[in-house]
């Protein structure tokens, strides 16, 4: 009986301890994987990362996409012997402006920043990678970004803005734009006038950024900046040829134009909102995205109202381009403004766009799409109504707008700054475009004046069942170097 009690005895206490440490051996397990404070928060960093990182990838498609806005927009409202050429300048210059923005653009805008004038590194994204032990890892922000982003993130959104300076610039100067000058002055504007306005407000090196300078998402910088290269283009230029003033040619095709300002409208919501570079302040986020939206909606009624009570009609094309100004005088404070000024400064853009529209005819500058109405214009009243309506709480310094009591500091940052970005570009753009006049690359051939820009450049009609060109083809074969007589453009 002992032996057996015994033997029961051990195995209950063998049971006993075999449970004692499989809980035991759990509980060493389970704490071994208990999640640390530190660990927690290097997951919430990277989780935030990735969140922004797709936000930002994902508005920067949007802004991309904008190139087919431009490209429908301008098609659309030039006349049909041009449509062609306006088609292969939005399309290339988005080839043309990333390969300049990779090389030298980039790095001039957000490198290390030489007396907050031009950034000095950075070149071919040269610092956007981290070579260490055998493996890559990828740097972080910068020109002294604090976004939860990589380098090559900011690249890339970065990028878009860029090709849209350009594509503002090739409507002003459509129909007669030697093809080859304008791959330059795209490389050039991708890889030096655009860069440095960039470095000088967006970098926090730069020396309107330091100033205190407020442009949430480029008025002044993306469009003060093609409105005004768009201008002294035009201007060099010259009008298209059988240009009649006071008159201007109708639009080919309204319906690609309005396809064009509805994408545009609808890439905008990447061009702002985007702007915010991550997603830890939705607030922020929905602040921007309802007075853009507010904005161009007020510029669309105010420009159609104010062209009624003109000429007792209802212009398309006057409606469309007052939201676009809309949308360009709250892109610089579209985070700053409450939604009743985003209201009030998309009206006046509205009125302002039709109104610069007959300044510049009245100057005898042929500007086919209004660019420099739009996007020029608009884009310094966006600069100076957040000067004029800034809210304090809202502003990067905490200043309001001379409206709200703030009196003339943070209007005068405004002013200085917008003045200066303004003389840059009309003084970079006139070397610029003069050198290319001096060199015979700027104005198409005479004989593109009178076949069509679309025959001569490219060969080609986007509608040979309705404008056939084969005639036209033969006679440019047929012509010699000297000035052709044949049947002008309508």
């Amino acid at each position: 009986m002992n032996k057996r009690n015994r033997l029961w005895q051990r195995l209950l206490a063998l049971a006993i301890g075999s449970v004692v440490l499989a809980v035991f051996g759990q509980t060493v397990v389970q704490a071994a994987n208990q999640p640390t404070l530190e660990s927690l928060a290097q997951t919430t960093v990277k989780l935030q990362v990735s969140i922004d990182t797709v936000w930002v990838l994902l508005t920067g498609f949007l802004v991309f996409f904008m190139q087919t806005g431009f490209a429908m927009l301008e098609a659309g409202l030039v006349r049909q012997t041009g449509v062609v050429n306006i088609l292969i300048e939005n399309f290339i210059d988005a080839g043309v402006t990333i390969i300049a923005w990779w090389a030298v653009g980039f790095g001039i805008a957000f490198g290390t920043s030489a007396g907050g004038l031009i950034g000095t590194d950075n070149f071919f994204l040269s610092n956007a990678f981290i070579l260490q032990d055998g493996t890559i890892n990828y740097a972080m922000g910068a020109g002294g970004s604090t976004a939860g982003i990589t380098t090559l993130t900011l690249f890339f959104f970065q990028f878009a803005f860029a090709a849209t300076a350009s594509a503002i610039t090739t409507g002003s100067m459509a129909e007669r734009t030697n093809f080859a000058g304008d791959l330059i002055y795209s490389t050039i504007m991708g890889a030096i006038s655009y860069p440095i306005i960039v470095h000088w407000a967006w970098n926090s090196g730069g020396w309107l950024a330091k100033m205190g300078y407020h442009d949430f998402a480029g008025s002044s910088v993306v469009h003060t900046v093609g409105g005004f290269t768009s201008l002294v283009g035009a201007y060099l230029l010259g009008p298209r040829p059988n240009r009649i003033w006071d008159q201007p040619p109708p639009a080919s095709n309204l319906s690609l134009a309005t396809i064009g300002t509805m994408i545009l409208w609808f890439g905008w919501f990447g061009f702002n909102p985007g702007s915010t570079l991550g997603t830890s302040n939705p607030g922020l986020m929905s602040l921007v995205t309802v007075n853009t939206t507010l904005a161009a909606g007020a510029g669309s009624l105010s420009a159609l109202l104010y062209i009624f009570f003109r000429i007792r009609k209802w212009h398309l094309f006057c409606g469309l381009n007052g939201s676009l100004a809309g949308l360009v005088a709250i892109t610089g404070g579209c985070a700053f403004v409450m939604p009743w000024a985003a209201v009030l400064i998309g009206s006046v853009a509205g009125v302002l766009a039709i109104v610069a529209v007959d300044i510049i005819e009245g100057f005898r500058i042929d500007d086919p799409v209004g660019a420099f109405a739009v996007h020029g214009c608009c884009g310094m009243l966006g600069i100076i109504a957040i000067g004029l309506f800034g809210q304090p709480e809202l502003t990067l310094n905490k200043k309001a707008g001379l409206f709200l009591g703030g009196g003339f500091d943070l209007f005068g940052i405004q002013a200085i700054g917008l003045t200066s970005i303004v003389i840059f570009t009309i003084i970079f753009s006139w070397m610029m475009f003069s050198l290319l006049k001096a060199i015979g690359k700027l104005r198409v051939n005479p004989k593109g004046d009178v076949l069509g820009i679309d025959v001569y450049e490219h060969g080609a009609s986007v509608w040979p069942d309705v404008y056939p060109i084969d005639h036209l083809l033969d006679q440019e074969e047929d012509s010699d170097d000297s000035e052709p007589a044949g049947v002008p453009i309508r």
